[in-house]
């Protein structure tokens, strides 16, 4: 009985109720500690599981690749998945350049300031704030400029 509790709660994505049935089935069991490190276990569940549906177990591939985490479900089937929820891949195009030997040397620099601008829109989940990108990757390029030809001077 509790195992088609626990099969129908996973099938629904039910973070909520999964805890609280593995902390009544396994309560000497390591408990997750949140909710979002209850969802990855989940989701991670519902791939390498064959009870769940097809349709369940290939949003759950597609929910852990989105956050870069693992993924259970067999290689035979990820074609099949990400057909059925393809993964969206966002990109920043960086480039600088310039025929002086001053823009040669600094050139890295600043690379290296607007790409770390970019990481850190990325990790606060602004990535397709588009406006956003443009301006933090623009002050980081000045900032850098100014930093690196205040310098030379």
């Amino acid at each position: 009985m509790l195992h088609d509790h626990f099969r129908q709660a996973l099938e629904d994505g039910d973070v909520s109720l999964l805890r609280k049935m593995w902390a009544h089935a396994a309560p000497r069991m390591p408990q997750p500690l949140t909710e979002a490190e209850a969802a990855g276990i989940m989701h991670y569940a519902r791939t390498v599981s064959e009870v769940v549906t097809f349709r369940s177990r290939a949003y759950s591939h597609a929910w852990l690749l989105e956050r870069s985490l693992p993924s259970g479900l067999p290689d035979r089937l990820r074609p099949r998945a990400q057909r059925l929820y393809p993964v969206t891949v966002s990109a920043v195009g960086l480039a600088v350049g310039g025929k002086s030997e001053i823009s040669r040397a600094v050139g890295p620099y600043i690379l290296d300031a607007m790409e770390t601008a970019v990481l850190e829109l990325e990790a606060d989940g602004q990535l397709l704030n588009t406006p956003l990108v443009r301006q933090r990757v623009q002050e980081a390029r000045t900032t850098e400029m100014r930093r690196l030809i205040g310098k030379l001077r």
